[in-house]
């Protein structure tokens, strides 16, 4: 397989192998996106992504990592979402959504205003984790959750589902990577509880395995669901790869699809060895011991790299961040240096190589009939 060739999951036909991986805008108002969305997620469609990711989106306003981050909690952001999925379709790609909760990370400076904790008399919050320890010195001491706020929970992330399949979006992705709240469960670091959510793998893993299965059911069958994971904290004692590979084991049968394979943001400290494509071998050996699909994230930048990671069966799809900030048009300019066709929007043929095909919209009739006909909701 290439960086082009399409790739089937469930209903849904990814026109190649790119995918543009979340990335945090800290530029909501309560939650709703607007022009900078739509231009920023726009853009990358335009630029012939296949899967078109929003930035990690808030089941709760508690569950936002700053006040200014995306959220999908009310029925009102709906409508400001809907247009931007509308555009992303248009484009020939897949819009897609993370559905997320910051957990002890919550209520926390954007990164151009300084870090840590906001208080509550700035418009911040107390955040919520499964054990009462802060993330890092200059943070706040969460709450832990109680058994009625781990139920409320699983509801949060389901009455998001439900959001996101209404304002057209074709995958979500539940995101329990990077020190969050669904990772926070995972890690015996930041998870000391002594109940059925803590000790052992099994009950550390049951939050996020309620989750998962109170997603699927309400997530159309026809449509993919995908999974962030921070496939090791790189902290001795804490969450590793092995223990990655059992929750693959455990995920695919509950309608997971794809494993996206980040690694770290647990706790501050984590020796990390940065370098290009550090983070493949997660994708890699999850998907050859479990044969889910994966996808690889994480300093790829180059035509060469991205296609060698498919190329050598490590991957299913790479999924790309700073490098889309800084070519939203990337696949076009890769398609091009590796003599791949790629369609092109018919207002920029012009521009492109002789004999580029004019890209044709994506249309996601069928998962918005299935949602309709298993909850009730009006078709639009």
């Amino acid at each position: 397989m290439h960086l082009f060739d399409e790739l089937q999951i469930r209903a849904a036909t990814l026109r190649n192998r790119i995918v543009v991986s979340p990335m945090c805008e800290y530029s909501s108002t309560d939650g709703f996106a607007n022009d900078w969305h739509l231009v920023h997620l726009g853009s990358r469609a335009v630029g012939g992504a296949s899967v078109v990711f929003t930035e990690a989106s808030a089941v709760s306003p508690e569950g936002r990592i700053s006040p200014q981050d995306l959220g999908i909690y009310k029925d009102a952001h709906i409508e400001n979402l809907s247009r931007i999925t509308r555009f992303i379709c248009e484009q020939g790609a897949i819009p897609g959504i993370q559905i997320a909760h910051a957990g002890r990370k919550g209520s926390t400076l954007r990164p151009w205003d300084g870090s840590g904790s906001i208080p509550e008399s700035k418009g911040g919050w107390v955040p919520v984790a499964p054990s009462a320890i802060p993330f890092a010195e200059g943070y706040a001491t969460p709450a832990a959750l109680d058994l009625t706020g781990i139920r409320a929970m699983v509801k949060a992330f389901a009455d998001a589902t439900r959001r996101a399949c209404e304002a057209g979006f074709g995958v979500v992705e539940i995101h329990a990577a990077h020190g969050y709240l669904l990772h926070e469960f995972l890690s015996p670091l930041s998870n000391h509880r002594t109940d059925s959510y803590g000790g052992s793998f099994e009950n550390r893993t049951r939050l996020l395995c309620e989750v998962i299965a109170a997603v699927r059911r309400v997530w159309p069958e026809s449509a993919p669901l995908f999974l962030r994971i921070s496939a090791t904290d790189w902290i001795e004692g804490g969450w590793d790869l092995h223990q990655s590979i059992r929750l693959a084991e455990l995920v695919g049968p509950l309608g997971v699809d794809l494993i996206d394979c980040s690694s770290g943001g647990l706790a501050l400290g984590a020796k990390i060895p940065t370098r290009a494509g550090y983070q493949v071998p997660f994708a890699d050996e999850i998907r050859r011991v479990t044969g889910i699909l994966t996808g690889a994230v994480g300093l790829i930048t180059t035509p060469a790299q991205a296609d060698a990671i498919l190329r050598e069966g490590q991957a299913d799809v790479v999924l790309l961040a700073r490098e889309f900030l800084r070519q939203p048009y990337w696949p076009l300019h890769v398609a091009r240096e590796l003599g791949f066709p790629c369609s092109w929007p018919a207002q920029y043929l012009r521009a492109a190589p002789d004999g580029t095909p004019q890209r044709e919209a994506l249309s996601l009739p069928e998962l918005k009939r299935c949602m309709a006909e298993q909850h009730g909701i009006p078709e639009e």
